[in-house]
């Protein structure tokens, strides 16, 4: 408390940052970016990382760390784009992409961006190299209004093809690549994919959730997936009629009403559709296509009033604007988080600690925010934005749209 109160004064019954102290924190942040990157000492480790910031000047230093990032993605990840290959430690995820429209003419806010997952599974390469050409051709067929197309190849060859936790990882950094390379709108990135492409649909849609502002699966199976975390993510589902194998078809109609009961209890959230397409078995002709223009039509909020978080086999540490500590998350845990004008509302299940990450397009962080849990208050004061918060939460989400500059951390 000594610390904080060395920095912010008392204006009109609410806590304010020291304007000077703020900007000059602003400045010495923009003096240790001009040094070369390979000899700043961490930014959090200064002491302008932890003085309160005004809003201008959070504002300030969150568009330099991002700058400052993108540069190094600008220096150092054109040749992987290139290459069309992601490496992340002993996992490569090779690509290819198709363009439709060019990026002179793109909407002024971006591009648009389909991730579309191929078939196969525990096979032989040459099977799963089949598969992915068949999803690249697949391109011209489904044939989005504008943007860009992407099919990765899976990196490998096991039954669990898009479930494995590498995945999340390397998708997460084609998506930044190409956002600051090729101009593609973070909020108008959409995830697709056919047979096990589908059934990396149903598990990535909703632990990515904030990655996505759409999805659709094709002939998949969720194989234990919870749809909670898909509040917030447009979802479809099309399986042929007669496809029968691992019950695609019954599983698809149960998930359907899974998602109906959900967005009955929350009818702002879990918009979907559910098709069994008649007369179709596991090939359904392209009817799937009608997903294309349907997601089309939706675009990612990255700070939701309401977001559900459900931790499946492969866990995260961070959803939206939610976050727990580092050694917390577990399978099976969930939270329901609701904002409110100042006021946030946790409802967990076998969570001991949750981080809500806060920003100044969410609520007014120059007044108290109250957070809420089982009908008590768990914390009602002014949380000062800071330069160490707004570097950490971009270093985790590496996404201008999830950057913070303050938070606070309940035990529910």
């Amino acid at each position: 408390m000594k610390v904080l109160l060395a920095f912010v004064v008392l204006v009109s019954g609410a806590f304010a940052a020291d304007a000077p102290a703020s900007s000059q924190a602003v400045k010495e942040l923009s003096e240790l970016l001009s040094q070369p990157r390979e000899k700043r000492p961490p930014i959090a480790d200064a002491k302008f990382a932890r003085i309160p910031l005004t809003k201008a000047d959070a504002a300030t230093a969150a568009k330099l760390l991002w700058d400052d990032h993108a540069k190094l993605i600008r220096d150092t990840r054109a040749d992987e784009l290139k290459a069309k290959v992601i490496r992340i430690g002993e996992r490569e995820m090779k690509f290819e992409s198709v363009h439709f429209g060019t990026k002179e003419n793109a909407p002024k806010d971006g591009r648009s961006l389909f991730i579309s997952m191929h078939g196969g599974g525990g096979a032989p390469a040459e099977l799963n190299d089949s598969q992915w050409q068949n999803q690249i051709q697949l391109a011209r067929a489904y044939k989005p209004a504008e943007g860009i197309y992407v099919a990765p190849r899976a990196p490998t060859n096991s039954w669990k093809l898009w479930h494995e936790d590498h995945i999340d990882v390397l998708f997460a950094r084609l998506i930044e690549d190409l956002v600051v390379l090729e101009n593609v709108n973070p909020n108008r990135v959409y995830i697709l994919g056919y047979s096990a492409g589908g059934d990396g649909v149903y598990q990535l849609a909703p632990r990515m959730a904030d990655h996505w502002a759409a999805a659709a699966m094709m002939a998949g199976h969720p194989n234990g997936a919870s749809p909670l975390g898909l509040r917030n993510v447009p979802f479809a589902i099309q399986v042929g009629e007669n496809d029968s194998a691992f019950r695609r078809n019954k599983v698809a109609a149960d998930w359907g009403k899974k998602l109906d009961d959900l967005q009955k209890d929350d009818p702002a959230g879990y918009a979907h559709f559910v098709e069994l397409h008649a007369g179709k078995g596991h090939w359904m002709d392209l009817q799937d296509r009608k997903a294309i223009p349907w997601m089309e039509k939706f675009t990612r909020n990255p700070l939701p009033d309401r977001v559900a978080w459900h931790q499946d086999g492969v866990t995260h540490n961070r959803l939206y604007w939610l976050a727990v500590p580092t050694g917390i998350a577990k399978s099976g845990q969930e939270i329901i988080a609701s904002r409110s004008g100042q006021a946030i509302t946790l409802t967990t299940k076998d969570v001991p600690q949750i981080t809500v990450l806060l920003n100044d397009a969410m609520l007014d962080l120059d007044k108290p925010v109250t957070i809420q849990s089982g009908g008590k208050n768990l914390s009602s004061i002014v949380h000062p934005r800071t330069i160490a918060t707004i570097t950490r939460t971009l270093e985790e989400s590496h996404d201008t749209q999830l950057i913070f500059s303050a938070e606070v951390t309940v035990s529910p």
